[in-house]
C-alpha cells in the first residue's frame, strides 16, 4: 500500500492541487479515482502508474479522460509515500522533457529540504 502526498512549493503552495483545481468536477473525479487505485492495489496496471526510464526514479500518474490525457509526476521517499510534484494535460506522445526536469528539480530541493541528499 501507497500513501500519496502533494510536494508543497517553500511557500507552502501545491502545484498539484492548482492543477487538480484547474479541472472540471468529473475530470478531477477520475483522477482521484486513478490516485485511489495507486494508493491501494498492489500491482497497479501501467496504463495508470508506471516508472519512467532513465528519469532519476520518477514515475507517472497516467489519466485518460474521454480524449484528454493528464500526468501527475512525482517520486518515492522514505519507502511508500508517493510524492507528486506536478500535474499536467499531455498533448504530445512523449512525457515532456521540461515535466520530467521539473519533477527531477522538485525531488531534489524536497530531499535536500529534509537533509536526504
Amino acid at each position: 500500500m501507497r500513501t500519496i502526498k502533494f510536494y508543497r512549493l517553500p511557500n507552502g503552495n501545491s502545484p498539484v492541487k492548482e492543477f487538480l483545481d484547474s479541472l472540471s468536477g468529473k475530470q478531477a473525479q477520475k483522477v482521484l479515482w486513478v490516485l485511489q487505485l495507486v494508493e491501494e492495489m498492489d500491482i497497479v496496471p501501467r496504463q495508470y502508474f508506471k516508472k519512467l526510464v532513465g528519469s532519476e526514479g520518477i514515475w507517472e500518474v497516467r489519466i485518460r479522460f474521454g480524449r484528454d490525457n493528464y500526468r501527475l509526476l512525482g517520486f518515492f521517499a522514505n519507502g511508500n509515500f508517493l510524492i507528486l510534484t506536478s500535474g499536467f494535460a499531455k498533448k504530445t506522445q512523449k512525457t515532456p522533457h521540461q515535466e520530467i526536469a521539473l519533477a527531477i528539480r522538485r525531488k531534489n530541493e524536497y530531499l535536500a529540504r529534509r537533509g536526504k541528499l
